[in-house]
């Protein structure tokens, strides 16, 4: 775990636009993706994730566009997810400039390409994205958390602390954890789900999913993740990066 945490703002882009919505339904145009990114950068941010939400292969063209003006106006990390399926798709990203790639989906169906994405390129530039709800009676997993894809509509019976538990054996140097049921909301952070798998997961954690307050990105600094990542809180003005770190340095976190 890092001593200073890190704030990133996600950029959600669909067809060159910054969208959001609630578990990617129901989403509304927030910006130009490359002047959100520096302004996010201008204000401090620590990182910058951006996430192909459609991730089609006819929008993929236009995605690689998007990140190499973006990476030419930022001046911080910028993580690139959204319809990874292969090394080769890693290998473009990265050309195109991205510093670290995530990986989600494609992991899920064979998780092989953990692995073969660590030994191509190392394991410091592969994020696995798990997002992931609660889950109660009969479908209920071990840990009480399961698994889910298209933005947490469909369940895979998969028990999300184990897959990160074994997304991190297999090679994935980042965790980006993603609570589905506090998506696109300003309810807070799950912060049960978020200590069960900081418990198993030793690379460093991000925490994503229900920030709407200053008090919550204190709250779940306190879990021991190593980063905290937000999206609508960012993007329609609620808080700047600056006055989340501002809270953070106000409650003894220390910040970047």
């Amino acid at each position: 775990m890092s001593l200073a945490l890190r704030v990133i703002p996600c950029l959600d882009v669909d067809a060159g636009r910054v969208v959001k919505g609630v578990n990617f339904e129901n989403l509304r145009d927030a910006g130009d993706p490359v002047e959100l990114a520096r302004r996010y950068d201008a204000e401090g941010a620590d990182e910058i994730t951006f996430l192909d939400v459609s991730a089609s292969s006819s929008d993929r063209s236009t995605t690689y566009d998007v990140v190499r003006r973006t990476a030419e106006e930022v001046f911080v990390p910028l993580t690139v997810g959204g319809g990874v399926r292969s090394a080769d798709d890693v290998d473009r990203l990265l050309r195109a400039g991205a510093d670290k790639v995530g990986v989600n989906t494609a992991a899920i169906a064979r998780p092989e390409l953990i692995t073969e994405i660590a030994e191509r390129f190392g394991s410091q530039v592969l994020v696995l994205s798990v997002d992931a709800r609660r889950v109660t009676g009969e479908t209920r997993t071990d840990s009480g958390y399961e698994v889910t894809t298209h933005g947490g509509r469909r369940g895979t019976g998969i028990d999300a602390v184990g897959w990160a538990r074994r997304a991190v054996e297999l090679g994935v140097g980042e965790v980006l954890l993603n609570s589905m049921d506090a998506d696109g909301t300003t309810s807070g952070f799950d912060l049960e789900m978020i200590r069960d798998v900081r418990a198993v997961v030793p690379v460093p954690l991000i925490a994503s999913g229900g920030a709407g307050t200053a008090e919550h990105f204190v709250e779940v600094a306190r879990t021991g993740v190593d980063a905290v990542l937000a999206a609508s809180v960012f993007h329609f003005g609620t808080l700047t990066v600056g006055q989340v770190k501002d809270a953070l340095r106000a409650a003894g976190v220390e910040v970047r």
